[in-house]
Parts: structure tokens; sequence; C-alpha cells
């Protein structure tokens, strides 16, 4: 998939060593696989930067105004401190409201959030999101619709998927980012 994201959408020809060789033109099965992902990432940088958002301002749909981080509420109270459920529940119980996981939290969802809407920085923003997806699966074990799956792994696994396939270079700022020299040389900032 990543040479299919990476292919040029016009046919040229590159000299090598003296002789032309053909690059053949984007299908349009390709250009619509590069443009789903790209549809896919934006879609869940929104949801990311969506929580993050409505946690902080409290835009009244999953927190009230007068929860929201900047009138004093605690991004990971509610939840933590009273949905958790199964064998992690104590475990997440103890942190909840504490300063330190609501700064974690915030930074990784606006992180997480800016990096798959801008199509930068597309694998770690990946890997953080995965994490944090599994944990909050694993906070609430079982789920409550499926003995095991729920939209949390699925999420996690689309992550996977925008992270090997350059998802961030259609509509997004991944060839711009893939160029600079610090992310040629540390090539895990992708």
């Amino acid at each position: 998939m990543t040479a299919i994201a990476e292919r040029p959408t016009v046919n040229r020809t590159a000299s090598t060593a003296h002789r032309a060789v053909a690059v053949p033109a984007e299908t349009t099965r390709e250009r619509a696989t590069r443009y789903t992902l790209a549809g896919l990432r934006l879609a869940l940088g929104w949801t990311f930067l969506w929580a993050f958002l409505d946690k902080l301002f409290g835009l009244g749909h999953s927190t009230e105004s007068a929860k929201a981080w900047i009138n004093g509420g605690s991004p990971t109270k509610g939840f933590l401190g009273n949905a958790v459920a199964g064998p992690f529940a104590d475990f997440y119980r103890a942190f909840a409201g504490a300063a330190w996981a609501d700064w974690l939290f915030m930074i990784g969802l606006a992180a997480i959030g800016t990096a798959l809407m801008l199509g930068i920085g597309i694998r770690i923003a990946a890997a953080a999101g995965a994490l944090l997806l599994v944990m909050m699966w694993t906070a609430v074990l079982p789920p409550a619709n499926n003995p095991f799956m729920d939209d949390h792994l699925i999420y996690a696994g689309v992550l996977g998927v925008l992270a090997l396939t350059a998802a961030g270079n259609t509509l997004g700022l991944g060839r711009y980012w893939s160029r600079l020299r610090i992310v040629r040389r540390l090539p895990f900032l992708k």
C-alpha cells in the first residue's frame, strides 16, 4: 500500500544511468484508495481533536460547560472515576482526576488529532492513538455490546493501516513533512 500512496499521478519518465524508465500512471483504484485512506485519517483526526476541544471548553456534547477543563473540571475524573469496569477498574480509578493524568490525556488527544488532521507524524500519532484507544478499551472490559470487540479496537486497527500507507500524503502535509531533514534522519517521525 505504501507504494500506491507514494506513486505519482501522471505518466512520466525518469532518467537513471542513461536510460529512461517509465513510471506507470496511477490507476483509478489506487487513487480511490489514497483518498479513502485520507478520509479515514481526517475522520479519526477529527475524532481525537473533537474530544480534546469538548473536554477543554465543555461544548455540551460529552462535557458540560461547568465541567470543562478551563473551568476547573477534570477530563479524566468522570470516566475513570465512575464508568470503568472489569479487571483493570481499580488501576484506572487510582489516577482518576490526577493532574498528571489530565495533562497527559489532553496533550495526547490534541497532538494525535492535530498530527492526523495535518497528515504529519502519522506513525507516532498512530502508535500513540492506538495505545490510548486500547487503554480506553481495557477500562471497560468487557465491552457493553460485544464480548470482546468494540470501536476502540477497530479505530486502533485503522490507525495501524494509516501508519503503514503514507496516508498523510493525500490531503495532508505528509510529502512536505517527509522531506524535512530531521524526518529523513529519523524515519519513525514520518
